[in-house]
């Protein structure tokens, strides 16, 4: 049963390569390079239509787009492999709100910063970019408030929204910040990194660590 999951280093797919490493799951990886713009081409834009990362292709040739909605089915697919706690309890609940948090409020924010001329009318770019880190900042202090466990986000252990946590902490261009000013975070992305089914996933994606 192998997966076919659409990718390149450092970007969303990370994220599920991840949790394809906690499932002890086969897949097939498909690079799409971000620098030469491929993933606007024609066929993957089939694909996505919204001509973004990650995209994971089932065994079934199922497509599925949107990271939060790729783990959920994974999770949903593979429940031995404990991305998540037991549906209905705690754990589960607050795993989910933050795994949506950090997508839907952290997340995009990497676009503004990337590509800030995309979203300013009549402005100055580096300015909205300046603007989007600011709005980062913010949010990543109210994840960092809600740490409960140590290293992970939960008193009981890992849950696949650590592995979420970790990579998109390593965007935006504020490793640095991130590491001086949210170390619950950083100890969570370091646990994530350290972990046997993640090692060579994370270095291929992120050498620096």
């Amino acid at each position: 049963m192998t997966y076919i999951l659409h990718g390149c280093e450092r970007s969303g797919s990370c994220i599920v390569e991840l949790a394809l490493g906690q499932i002890g799951a086969e897949y097939e990886l498909r690079q799409v390079n971000l620098g030469s713009d491929q993933q606007r081409e024609a066929d993957y834009a089939q694909r996505n239509p919204q001509m973004k990362l990650p995209t994971l292709i089932t065994p079934e040739g199922e497509t599925l787009t949107e990271s939060v909605a790729i783990l959920l089915t994974l999770e949903a697919r593979h429940p031995a492999a404990g991305l998540l706690s037991p549906a209905g309890s705690a754990d589960h609940a607050r795993a989910l709100r933050w795994m949506l948090f950090v997508g839907a409020e952290i997340y995009p924010i990497v676009e503004i910063n990337d590509y800030p001329e995309r979203f300013t009318a009549g402005g100055d770019p580096a300015a909205t970019r300046e603007l989007a880190r600011e709005i980062w900042r913010r949010r990543w202090r109210i994840v960092e408030a809600e740490i409960a466990g140590a290293p992970f986000l939960l008193e009981s252990g890992f849950s696949i929204t650590d592995a979420y946590i970790a990579v998109v902490s390593r965007w935006a261009q504020q490793e640095d910040w991130c590491r001086a000013k949210t170390p619950k975070v950083e100890a969570i992305a370091r646990a994530v990194a350290a972990r046997p089914a993640f090692e060579a996933i994370w270095a291929r994606h992120f050498p620096a660590g």
